[in-house]
């Protein structure tokens, strides 16, 4: 069981990621602003994939926000990531942006579970079954 510090400061984690994805991640490809076409350009991306991987950004992220979908949500985020990342590796940009992000995105999800701590780091609390194998 986290503590109430643990949870809290996961919450804060979550609120910030999630205003970060939504707000100036996902909203600055819906809205114009100097460059942008020749930034996405230069990343091999059009305008309206933009605008979809927008919608994709914003909706995986509300998967996260919300307890009941937040492992779901967090594997969805991880895997929106690794698309960025590679995407920057492809044209030569920085890559480890998207790295921090879903690395704190994770530590946030393991303070308000901690069992998401122990799967990670193979520490289970239950006791495995014995399966039908005899000694």
């Amino acid at each position: 069981m986290p503590t109430k510090a643990q949870r809290i400061t996961g919450w804060i984690l979550t609120c910030l990621l999630g205003l970060f994805l939504i707000g100036p991640s996902a909203a600055g490809k819906f809205v114009d602003w100097p460059r942008k076409k020749e930034m996405f350009d230069h990343m091999g991306l059009t305008l309206d994939l933009v605008q979809t991987i927008g919608i994709i950004e914003i909706v995986i992220t509300i998967l996260f926000l919300i307890p009941r979908t937040s492992f779901l949500g967090a594997i969805l985020v991880t895997a929106y990531l690794g698309g960025a990342v590679m995407t920057h590796l492809r044209v030569g940009d920085a890559w480890f942006f998207p790295i921090i992000i879903g690395v704190v995105m994770w530590i946030a999800l393991g303070l308000r579970h901690p069992e998401i701590f122990s799967l990670a780091l193979g520490n289970s609390t239950q006791k495995p079954e014995s399966e039908g194998i005899t000694t």
